[in-house]
């Protein structure tokens, strides 16, 4: 791990990169944890970068760039520009952090970190049996948490085709896979016999919600929903779900708790999560006082 210190110039630059990239709140998460730190010399940028000019984007940065943190559509491109990765990036096989050292860049996964934690913070104890929609890079990374927080079996709920290696990730974690193609399936006779569900596709692509067969069993079992996207307001799927009693893990401290395990890597600090926290329900009441208005 590194020791915090400034780069040439005084200045150590670490950023956020993906696209789109406006409406993302880790700015406000590493500026807060420099700010607690007392790293006055440390600066976090948003910066728009897709897929087919991150490499050489990533080439172009000088040496006082210390760490990136990678959203869509950057997590498995950047597996190819690190030197090494961790062990739950390789799992995964997506990479959200890339921290600079002496040998180059080494890329992590802290969404599984991220995952795990918004579950629990949520109270989420059962998650024997899961539903996770989609199958990409996000949802390699909630199911690598799923098996972490002791789930058996997980049904991914697509489009088309599951992807393959998503599939082989489940199954060498050892839960049992079953895959359920929207429009094939009823959404709700899936989600009847899951105890947790986890969306990792943008809200539109979320099959309806309106005929969901669970008043009848609600008090026999206590599901929970994770919708990762954030910072649009309720998502349709959380509404549905929080109409019907279930318990909701919020996209937001998935964010929080992942960006805290990038702060500790980037700097070499235990990350200050109350200051993180607090800088993001501030900006969290800012944007819905925005839509509000």
């Amino acid at each position: 791990m590194l020791s915090p210190g400034p780069g040439p110039g005084g200045v150590t630059h670490c950023g956020v990169w993906g696209s789109p990239i406006d409406h993302s709140l880790s700015p406000v998460l590493h500026r807060a944890a420099y700010a607690a730190l007392g790293l006055d010399d440390w600066v976090y940028e948003r910066r728009e970068v897709a897929a087919a000019g991150f490499a050489a984007a990533l080439r172009g940065l000088d040496a006082s760039w210390r760490g990136l943190s990678l959203t869509m559509p950057l997590k498995e491109v950047a597996l190819g520009e690190a030197v090494s990765v961790s062990t739950t990036a390789r799992e995964t096989g997506a990479v959200n952090t890339l921290v600079r050292h002496p040998d180059g860049w080494r890329g992590h996964n802290t969404d599984v970190h991220g995952i795990v934690q918004a579950l629990r913070e949520a109270g989420c104890r059962d998650t024997s049996s899961a539903l996770v929609i989609g199958s990409g890079a996000t949802a390699r990374s909630a199911v690598a948490a799923l098996a972490r927080s002791g789930t058996r079996a997980v049904t991914f709920m697509v489009r088309g085709r599951a992807r393959p290696e998503t599939v082989a990730q489940a199954r060498a974690s050892g839960l049992h896979v079953e895959v359920a193609r929207m429009g094939d399936w009823a959404f709700g006779d899936v989600v009847d016999v899951v105890d947790v569900v986890v969306s990792t596709v943008p809200p539109s692509a979320v099959p309806a919600l309106d005929s969901f067969p669970m008043a009848h069993d609600r008090a026999a079992r206590r599901r929970t929903v994770l919708d990762v996207v954030y910072g649009q307001g309720e998502t349709p799927l959380q509404a549905a779900a929080r109409a019907r009693g279930w318990t909701i893990a919020r996209g937001v401290d998935m964010l929080l708790h992942q960006a805290t395990e990038q702060v500790e890597l980037m700097t070499g600090r235990p990350a200050p999560l109350p200051a993180m926290r607090d800088a993001l329900e501030r900006a969290l009441a800012e944007r819905a006082g925005g839509r509000a208005g």
